[in-house]
């Protein structure tokens, strides 16, 4: 058949082959090799990111649990969940004026699964107020996106004798000194933007700190402490309730929160826009991968009509964007402040 052989068939001897040829045998084998080693080690770091995130995220918010920055990060990290696939636990650091929470992520690996809340005092005020930093702010972390800001409101006690703005001017530079205002505490916003108005209107007020926003604003509510500027987020309630007067908004434009209350430059003071901003950070070094992947979560987040709908009852102004965009503004506050603390000879060491 087809497939059958004569027994006395026997194979012939096929020729050697040359040494040339099996020197470009080899050639051809390397080279295959070498392409294939190469595409494996490019393909290789993709494939791995490409499966963040595959474990547990760990977001440090450095401040008590319950509070503004608390409650923002825990209805984002609801909302983000799903779109990365992980579970997001939120990890309260407080202390040392945002610093323990800030050194920890500074430190921190950076592999995508620590991060964390920044405001004002991590990155435009503490390296100002503070000597020794265990951070850099424009160097030791990686800036992922902004989440958003909120103004500051400067608001009276009911029992003060002033109706409006015009009056509360009037009635502090007839004053110089006597007046109290309170703050959340040393260099913060609220601290530091009665700095800027004084210096901006040529007021001096007496400064009265306190540990926390609930506590300056029940003395202000009961008339203990005149003034105070409040942010947006801690004070809409109980300006909407009168509990307290509100003379002035530290924004660009009218809140639509309270449409009747003026910016500050309506009533002549100019360049006094206040406001706490907070935005996403990770350890210096994430990786672009990782960057990308994290922003367009915090993006989409953002656009949630669940979380508008809760930072919008906080007076919450959303800021997406790129990590860029958060790093200009970031850098920018920190500029404009550290004029702010160096003139008022303000430190917190």
């Amino acid at each position: 058949g087809v497939f059958s052989r004569d027994p006395q068939d026997r194979p012939r001897s096929l020729p050697r082959p040359s040494t040339e040829t099996t020197l470009n045998r080899r050639t051809i084998m390397a080279a295959a090799l070498a392409v294939a080693a190469a595409q494996w080690a490019v393909a290789t770091p993709v494939q791995a990111q490409s499966a963040y995130p595959d474990q547990l995220i760990k977001w440090v918010v450095p401040y008590p649990a319950g509070g503004g920055t608390d409650t923002l990060a825990r209805t984002l990290a609801e909302s983000i969940r799903p779109g990365l696939g992980q579970r997001i636990i939120i990890d309260n650091r407080p202390g040392a004026a945002t610093n323990i929470g800030a050194e920890q992520v500074a430190h921190a690996k950076p592999d995508g699964y620590t991060l964390m809340s920044a405001d004002n005092g991590v990155l435009a005020f503490n390296e100002h107020l503070f000597k020794k930093l265990p951070y850099r702010p424009a160097d030791d972390f990686t800036y992922i996106g902004a989440i958003g800001k909120f103004p500051l409101v400067l608001v009276a006690s009911p029992a003060f004798p002033v109706a409006d703005f015009a009056q509360f001017l009037a009635y502090v530079r007839a004053r110089p000194g006597q007046v109290d205002y309170a703050s959340v505490g040393n260099g913060s916003p609220h601290h530091l933007a009665m700095a800027l108005f004084q210096s901006k209107t040529g007021t001096t007020l007496t400064h009265v700190p306190y540990r926390g926003a609930a506590p300056a604003m029940q003395d202000v509510m009961g008339g203990q402490v005149p003034v105070m500027f409040l942010d947006l987020a801690s004070g809409l309630q109980i300006i909407k309730s009168g509990k307290v007067r509100p003379l002035a908004i530290g924004s660009a434009t009218r809140s639509p929160l309270l449409p009747d209350v003026p910016t500050l430059a309506e009533v002549g003071v100019a360049d006094v826009e206040v406001f706490a901003f907070q935005g996403l950070l990770g350890p210096a070094g994430l990786p672009a991968p990782i960057v990308a992947t994290l922003n367009r979560a915090l993006n989409q987040a953002l656009a949630d009509p669940a979380v508008l709908n809760r930072f919008t009852e906080f007076g919450f102004e959303p800021l997406p964007g790129t990590p860029d965009a958060f790093k200009q503004l970031a850098r920018s506050e920190s500029a404009r402040w550290g004029q702010v603390i160096r003139a008022n000879h303000i430190s917190l060491d």
